[in-house]
């Protein structure tokens, strides 16, 4: 298609009548040169000189930066001050800081492959080198600065070295070594425990994302931005040239808010994670009842709706920072909760279909990058049978792993935040029948294949076949299957026995509203929208796998490059 062409289209033909998010946003945002000026108002409530929305860790720190260079801030946020529970105060608090003696070139050469730039296959899909040149090249200059950042930030914030996650990790990426890649985890304690819920302890005591959000919220405030809290925002301002110059937002009370933003407007809403329109619409495979989350419920994708209306174009909205995770009947506008789920892939336990078959070397149990596709492979659809077989997956484990290892990370993500109750031995998960438990793996088969979820497609010979030849394997000390690592090499044999559900699942989504490496929001020919800028989950530049800590990686860096950028605009008159 040609752009004379392009330019043709008429925006209410684009995705007409398309709804998003919990406020029914349509989709109807084609190109920001055509898309109609928003309800310019004659009065403005609130003035600012920029204004973004979301208070997380990107929104966070694109407001100190703001604020740093002598602007005005606004921030809209659609939840209450004292219960603020966004994705970076869940998170595990994993953050990249490469050393700063490494060689920057390479650096930024691994950047582009982290974000499916021309060193891997990736490319294929239609990767735009302009663009992820000039991301790893932002990413090579700011993220070598992040431990300095947060400390500065807070002097008694401590970085915590973790054995799990000391490097890159795609240690075989071009780069990799050369750039001295570093990761972190965070803490006031000197210690971290996915293990120990901290949300309600002393500053003293908090840990993980708990803590990494710590600093930046406290930073924010050092800074006195004004905050409309309990405000979410409903539509952008647009002028007659296409430039966005406010947003309206509405108060609890139901009043709407008008406000000005002189420079510009930066959306940092998060992902998509709980709008089953945009999961129908966007997630690969079974986007809505294949896939759980374990990050707020409040990330329904609003920004990517406002933003499109305003004339955003989208880059790859179908993927996600991915695992697989366990999932509970617990539901947030209609869609399962997950728990991250670390134990999957550990000794005691393998991962079946609905058949009782396994399929894949189980995650975490290779060195291999591949090791993060393990998603990949369940949700995988049968075209000779018109299903997935394996939606769910099933974990299957022994006594000694329900008694030695809890299941799920209590202390961050859903079950650390209260949103989801889980004990430290595992069995309050059996009592609510979240975890199934049976005397024999013939009468788990028989569970299994009752759960509605199975289609009664469990075959209670293949199940006690599958866990006889991996008991094999164990006392052989080789998996001739798969491949796993020895140290999971762990027979499942010691009864009773339990059946856990298994979906693909991750924090959040990745992708949403196209943007440069200035972070401007791009629309649909490529060209930056004027006054509009993102960071965070809603514009990942990370869309390649899971990257252990990229997520708060990017709100550092694209946050505080949005922040400089949007308050570096001279005010529109």
């Amino acid at each position: 298609m040609t752009d004379s062409k392009f330019k043709g289209i008429k925006r209410r033909d684009f995705i007409k009548g398309a709804l998003v998010g919990t406020g029914a946003l349509a989709l109807t945002g084609i190109n920001s040169r055509s898309a109609e000026a928003a309800g310019v108002p004659k009065k403005w409530d609130v003035e600012a000189d920029v204004v973004i929305l979301g208070f997380g860790g990107a929104g966070a720190c694109a407001a100190i930066e703001a604020a740093d260079a002598g602007a005005k801030v606004l921030i809209l946020e659609k939840q209450p001050q004292n219960n603020l529970i966004n994705n970076t105060r869940m998170s595990g608090g994993i953050y990249h800081s490469p050393d700063p003696a490494g060689d920057r070139k390479a650096l930024k050469e691994y950047a582009k492959a982290m974000f499916s730039g021309e060193n891997i296959p990736a490319m294929l899909e239609g990767e735009q080198p302009d663009v992820s040149d000039g991301l790893a090249e932002a990413w090579a200059q700011f993220a070598p600065e992040n431990v300095d950042f947060l400390k500065k930030l807070d002097p008694a914030f401590n970085t915590v070295a973790f054995s799990r996650f000391s490097g890159a990790a795609f240690p075989t990426f071009p780069g990799a070594k050369e750039s001295k890649y570093r990761v972190y985890g965070s803490s006031f304690t000197n210690k971290a425990d996915f293990n120990i819920p901290t949300m309600n302890s002393p500053k003293s005591e908090k840990m993980n994302g708990e803590a990494f959000f710590t600093v930046l919220r406290e930073a924010v405030e050092k800074r006195k931005p004004r905050i409309l809290w309990e405000t979410p925002a409903q539509r952008l301002i647009v002028n007659d040239k296409g430039a966005v110059i406010g947003v309206v937002g509405k108060k609890k009370d139901g009043k709407e808010v008008c406000c000005k933003a002189r420079r510009a407007v930066i959306v940092t809403t998060g992902g998509y994670e709980y709008s089953l329109p945009m999961r129908r619409a966007f997630l690969e495979g079974p986007g809505v009842e294949g896939w759980a989350f374990y990050g707020t419920p409040e990330n329904t994708g609003d920004g990517i709706a406002m933003a499109m209306q305003a004339g955003a174009a989208l880059a790859k909205v179908g993927k996600a920072a991915s695992r697989i995770i366990t999932a509970v009947p617990i539901r947030h506008h209609g869609l399962k909760m997950g728990l991250i789920t670390d134990s999957v892939g550990g000794a005691n336990s393998i991962v079946i279909d609905n058949y009782g078959n396994r399929y894949a070397a189980e995650t975490l149990v290779t060195t291999d990058p591949s090791r993060y596709f393990f998603y990949k492979e369940a949700v995988k659809f049968d075209i000779t049978k018109l299903m997935y077989p394996r939606v769910p997956s099933w974990m299957i484990f022994d006594d000694t792993l329900r008694s030695k290892v809890t299941i799920t990370s209590l202390g961050i993500s859903t079950a650390g935040f209260g949103f989801v109750p889980w004990t430290k031995d595992n069995m309050d998960a059996v009592k609510r029948g979240w975890i199934l438990k049976a005397d024999t793996l013939e009468e788990l088969a028989a569970k299994i294949k009752e759960q509605k979820e199975n289609r009664k497609l469990m075959e209670a010979a293949n199940l006690v076949r599958t866990v006889g030849r991996f008991n094999e394997f164990c006392k052989k000390g080789n998996d001739e299957d798969y491949g796993r690592k020895t140290g999971t090499l762990g027979p499942v044999d010691k009864p009773p026995y339990y059946a856990l559900p298994l979906y693909a699942g991750g924090p959040n989504t990745k992708g949403g509203i196209a943007a440069n490496a200035r972070r401007e929001v791009l629309d649909w020919l490529g060209k930056p929208i004027p006054r509009l800028f993102t960071a965070g989950e809603i514009s990942s530049a990370l869309k390649f796998v899971y990257q252990g800590g990229g997520n708060l990686t990017e709100c550092i860096v694209f946050g505080r490059i949005a922040g400089r950028n949007a308050a570096a605009l001279k005010p529109w008159k």
